[in-house]
């Protein structure tokens, strides 16, 4: 049965109301368009619904003639400014250098196929296509979110994509013979603080790279972690809070750490780790260290990177930062229950859940199956 809300215009002869047609002033409110039937408010109430469906199919948008790829530049320039500087570079990277092909796509008539040509154009990388899915999908959440595009066009748009395989690297404890290079390298103070302090705390790479002579208490035997040094293409800048809530802690400080770095703390100006001219360290800068690191690494274990023949292969070529965190989380929870594993996660600064995975794999690799299952049988 008809609804009162349908008037009859005498001056019309026809049934008529003001309809949203999907689009916006503006404003920001909503545009209406009237909508008439001069058969009954039966009829005028079909169209409303038809209109109605036109829009929850996408048929009635306000994307005019923007382009996918204007779009989406302007979403990385715009709507992810909260996010941090990697991730706001990671988007806009991805963008300018995989989605240009789509500048001739208008938003309201991308598709699935769009999505499926540019994963098919990066398939031998991997994680490149994992960058792409995660991007794209964004950028057309927000367009629903603005309502360029309809509610369901997610679902069409991004599922049942066909996607590369791709392996995260696996996360792994240093090695002895790793070990054994740091206990013999010899290093500048610089180095071998960064290197030390990686080892016996566990921070993260950004972290460590913050880290000011005021951050340390050693009366206290403590550092704490309140910044980060974030890494960007026209230099690096202090993100003035950690990866998470639980970024923000003090972690104890070891007396073998004490004595590794205290009189390189004590002689530092402010900010420990640099560059020569004493600004932040950029990544470019960072990476030379690294790789001194690294060189001096395989020189404690005998490698001779001059030798001209029989130099062999470098004893460690896939050391990183973050293998130190892992390891420092791995003895760690090789002393449970002395220490517990909300501590462990309140030193790193993560999740309890990360470290219980951590000790579930330790648990699972030291399992002897067959004696348990005998000593839980026994009659």
């Amino acid at each position: 049965m008809a609804k009162a809300k349908y008037t009859y215009n005498e001056k019309r002869k026809a049934w008529v109301v003001c309809a949203w047609d999907g689009t916006y002033n503006p404003d920001g409110s909503k545009h209406r368009i009237m909508l008439s039937s001069k058969k009954s408010s039966k009829d005028l109430e079909d169209k409303v619904i038809a209109l109605k469906n036109s829009i929850e199919n996408g048929d009635s948008t306000k994307a005019g003639n923007i382009s996918f790829y204007e779009y989406a530049l302007e979403w990385a320039e715009e709507s992810k400014k909260a996010k941090s500087a990697n991730t706001q570079e990671m988007y806009s990277g991805c963008i300018q250098r995989y989605f240009v092909s789509l500048q001739s796509v208008l938003l309201q008539d991308v598709s699935h196929r769009h999505f499926q040509t540019l994963i098919n154009e990066n398939m031998d990388k991997p994680r490149t296509c994992q960058i792409i899915k995660i991007t794209f999908k964004q950028v057309i959440k927000q367009a629903i979110r603005d309502h360029y595009l309809p509610k369901g066009a997610l679902e069409d748009i991004t599922e049942d994509i066909s996607l590369p395989k791709y392996s995260k690297r696996e996360k792994r404890p240093l090695t002895e013979e790793e070990k054994k290079a740091i206990k013999m390298v010899k290093l500048d103070p610089k180095k071998n603080a960064f290197l030390k302090i990686l080892f016996y705390t566990g921070m993260r790479r950004g972290e460590a790279l913050a880290l000011t002579k005021s951050d340390f208490d050693f009366k206290k035997k403590t550092v704490s972690i309140t910044k980060v040094v974030q890494f960007l293409s026209s230099g690096s800048e202090i993100k003035y809070s950690p990866k998470s809530d639980n970024g923000f802690r003090e972690i104890p400080l070891s007396d073998a750490l004490i004595q590794e770095i205290k009189p390189y703390v004590n002689k530092s100006k402010e900010y420990l780790f640099t560059t020569q001219k004493g600004e932040l360290m950029t990544e470019t800068a960072y990476r030379r260290m690294w790789e001194s690191i690294i060189t001096s690494l395989n020189i404690a274990l005998g490698y001779n990177p001059n030798a001209k023949k029989d130099r062999g292969e470098k004893p460690i070529q896939d050391l990183t930062a973050h293998i130190f965190r892992h390891n420092f989380c791995t003895e760690l929870c090789y002393q449970i229950p002395a220490i517990s594993t909300k501590k462990i996660a309140q030193i790193l600064g993560d999740s309890e859940r990360m470290v219980l995975d951590v000790y579930s794999h330790i648990k699972e690799e030291n399992e002897n199956i067959s004696d348990a299952i005998s000593n839980a049988l026994k009659l």
